[in-house]
């Protein structure tokens, strides 16, 4: 796997050797976090217990840039403590401060410079906190102008959070974010990250792979690991659908290396059943999501 890698690689160093200018690479991600709440907690899927797992994937697997959705601010807090080395982005939904969940951006502070970034609602007034068309919750998306320090290039990060029941709201929610996109200074290159709530299948998704700005990185990737789809409800060995709603698209300057979906979980110890001897040999353990959503991950390069 790592031979292919490189020879994937070889292209992209070949073209900045050739111009002087090496080419950015680096790793994105989505995660849908999950927010803390009490019945999770009670189901045995406590924040507390998820949050350093989270952590601990998001590191091992070397995000560098991901977009989150569903954090409270608490949340949000506790992963900046695990995760010394980045630093996050956003407001909150509701009140666009702190109260409701976050569509907030992870950064490493080492590798990329915030240059600029905003907040808008998924609404017909994008300007405060609303409910957008038929959606049921209020939605946000925030977004971020970074630079790559190492080699200087410049892209914008936009994640969100599309509403799970307005089938009218999501499809005006992509007509906006390519509006948005629109907006930007020409050329610039964009991310798109999110829970887009829909599958691949849906009219939502088409209008943004199929709009001529963005395409999805699945598509753009010649090399996929994608056991499962992205939604798991918190069941190690559920979501074996192939529907995927977490999504990564990007413009047409980025690359596609590589595509995962990663399906890592942890171990609990299993309650020990009364009369069982006290002994090693009676220890079991159950497998955990750390979020009821897979993390999506990519790694890119942007000449």
């Amino acid at each position: 796997m790592k031979t292919l890698f490189y020879l994937l690689l070889l292209p992209l160093l070949f073209v900045g050797e050739v111009f002087g200018k090496s080419p950015a690479v680096f790793t994105i991600g989505t995660y849908n976090l999950r927010n803390a709440n009490k019945q999770d907690s009670l189901n045995g899927n406590g924040w507390g217990q998820r949050s350093p797992f989270i952590a601990k994937l998001v590191m091992f697997h070397g995000f560098d840039i991901f977009g989150t959705q569903e954090g409270l601010c608490h949340q949000l807090q506790d992963l900046k403590k695990l995760m010394p080395e980045y630093e996050y982005i956003g407001v909150a939904r509701d009140d666009g401060k702190e109260k409701g969940e976050y569509s907030a951006i992870f950064y490493r502070k080492g590798k990329f410079k915030l240059l600029d970034h905003g907040d808008f609602w998924l609404s017909k007034d994008e300007s405060k906190p609303n409910l957008g068309w038929d959606a049921v919750c209020i939605r946000i998306c925030t977004w971020g102008k970074f630079q790559e320090i190492s080699t200087g290039r410049v892209f914008v990060f936009f994640n969100l959070h599309m509403d799970h029941k307005g089938i009218v709201a999501r499809e005006e929610s992509s007509k906006l974010i390519l509006k948005k996109i629109q907006e930007m200074p020409e050329g610039i290159p964009v991310v798109l990250t999110g829970d887009f709530n829909v599958s691949q299948f849906s009219p939502s998704y088409q209008l943004l792979n199929t709009s001529g700005k963005l395409r999805d990185a699945y598509d753009k990737s010649p090399l996929r690991y994608d056991p499962a789809g992205t939604f798991n409800g918190f069941n190690p060995e559920g979501s074996s659908s192939g529907e995927r709603i977490d999504h990564i698209f990007l413009t047409d300057q980025f690359s596609v290396l590589k595509y995962g979906i990663l399906t890592d979980t942890y171990r609990v110890d299993q309650p020990k059943l009364s009369g069982e001897p006290a002994n090693g040999s009676s220890r079991s353990f159950s497998a955990r999501c750390p979020s009821d959503h897979f993390p999506v991950m990519i790694v890119v390069g942007l000449p």
